[in-house]
């Protein structure tokens, strides 16, 4: 089994390696986890590798996500736009059912085999568009079976509630994906505790345990070693070299890069799926 690099700092060796390539990995966790953040991440590492990266949104517009990206300090997000390196695809207010079972295949028949990377930010939409067990399992088994086609999947999910994994939301997606990873956020007034678990890694011999994380600007969420605090200087100057050559935006610019947004997507109408970018197809 093929590993690839996850982004997230410090998450690898607990996966045994990596990422399986060619596998869903769902992360649940609740608001303010983190869990735009890791798939923001998961894309950006695939992008700074040279693969491709397909971020659907079913919930927040594209826009949004994009400018949340440029505040943490990732605005070389920008420059994979205009190369044409990563396409969006705002699924939000569709018909989750037509969305799935018609427009999404005709996507994937022209990026089949293409070795991407696929972020769906969140999949609780689509649970909630039914209360038929039945029809959420047949919709999400469709839509990590075809995504995977593409490549590399990693899709989000809310939780609700107790934070212990056993909410309805949970139980489908868990048991289709190959990998499950929890993050677990409870605050207390002014106290926050973040902690990391894989609740699931199919062919690997994955960690167990919970580990504690930050989500630092510039570096997303870092998951902390038990032993000794990691060195966060070293991690952004680890970053920076990784990054390849692409110029990024200095702080002071970060403003006007965020207003530039807007200016980057073109609106789909409803019934149609495009990947958005400039200039010709993508494929």
């Amino acid at each position: 089994m093929r590993k690839i690099k996850s982004g997230i700092y410090g998450l690898n060796p607990l996966l045994d390696g990596g990422v399986n390539e060619n596998s869903t990995t769902v992360v649940i966790g609740r608001s303010g986890a983190g869990k735009t953040t890791i798939a923001t991440q998961f894309i950006r590492r695939g992008l700074q590798d040279g693969q491709e990266g397909v971020f659907v949104s079913l919930d927040e517009n594209k826009e949004q996500i994009i400018r949340e990206a440029v505040e943490m300090g990732w605005s070389d997000i920008l420059d994979y736009l205009d190369d044409e390196l990563l396409v969006f695809i705002d699924a939000s207010g569709r018909e989750f059912s037509n969305f799935i079972r018609k427009e999404l295949p005709a996507f994937v028949a022209d990026w089949k085999g293409s070795n991407a990377r696929i972020a769906i930010d969140p999949l609780t939409p689509v649970l909630w568009s039914t209360k038929d067990l039945y029809e959420q399992r047949d919709l999400i088994g469709f839509m990590f079976k075809e995504t995977r086609k593409v490549g590399t999947v990693l899709c989000t999910l809310e939780e609700h509630g107790a934070t212990d994994l056993t909410g309805p939301e949970t139980v489908i997606p868990m048991y289709l994906a190959d990998c499950v990873i929890h993050l677990r956020f409870d605050h207390v007034a002014a106290k926050h505790t973040r902690e990391l678990q894989i609740i699931k890694c199919r062919n690997s011999r994955h960690d167990q345990e919970p580990h504690p994380y930050e989500i630092l600007k510039g570096l997303g969420i870092v998951l902390q070693d038990g032993q000794r605090r990691v060195d966060v200087s070293d991690l952004l100057r680890r970053s920076r070299n990784e990054r390849q050559g692409v110029p990024g935006v200095p702080d002071r610019q970060r403003v006007a890069a965020a207003a530039r947004v807007d200016q980057r997507f073109v609106r789909t109408g409803p019934g149609r799926l495009e990947a958005v970018h400039h200039g010709k197809r993508h494929r």
